[in-house]
């Protein structure tokens, strides 16, 4: 299987968890020619900036957060994108149903993904920080960047 060239990451309103994801991916793969987004499968903050307790921890393990923009998971994302990967089970779930709503209008063979499936040591799916404390954020960070590295070992040896 060639290595994806666009992955985009969801969960639920795209200002924790993917906007996370998004960031370290992209600081972790710099050297890749990867494309790497965010989206959320609610439309509940559509234009803010990541939460920021997010981006203040972020801020401490080096990712930059500061600039992405919460966005609504579309149609399009289904082709555009060639792995899609939703931080937790619901997530996976909202992003089948809105998949089979957008294939009457687009063809959608995005293959989908919960991002556990790169975590060896728990294969647990991204807990939600939102309404934790900044430990929470912290170990969503830790868990993230673990998945990444987990990942990107794949990457370079398939």
């Amino acid at each position: 299987m060639p290595h994806p060239k666009s992955i985009l990451f969801v969960c639920l309103g795209n200002i924790c968890r993917s906007p996370s994801a998004e960031a370290v991916m992209r600081a972790k793969c710099q050297n890749l020619d990867i494309v790497f987004d965010s989206a959320g499968t609610a439309g509940y903050h559509i234009g803010e900036a990541p939460d920021p307790r997010a981006v203040k921890v972020g801020a401490r393990f080096g990712y930059d957060l500061s600039t992405l923009r919460a966005r609504q998971v579309t149609a399009a994302d289904f082709g555009k994108f060639e792995r899609i990967f939703a931080m937790d089970e619901n997530n996976l779930q909202n992003l089948e149903k809105l998949r089979q709503k957008f294939i009457q209008s687009q063809p959608a063979h995005t293959p989908v993904a919960t991002l556990s499936l790169f975590d060896d040591f728990t294969k647990q799916s991204v807990a939600d920080p939102y309404y934790g404390d900044e430990q929470d954020f912290i170990a969503q960070f830790e868990h993230i960047s673990r998945v990444a590295e987990r990942w990107l070992e794949l990457w370079r040896t398939h």
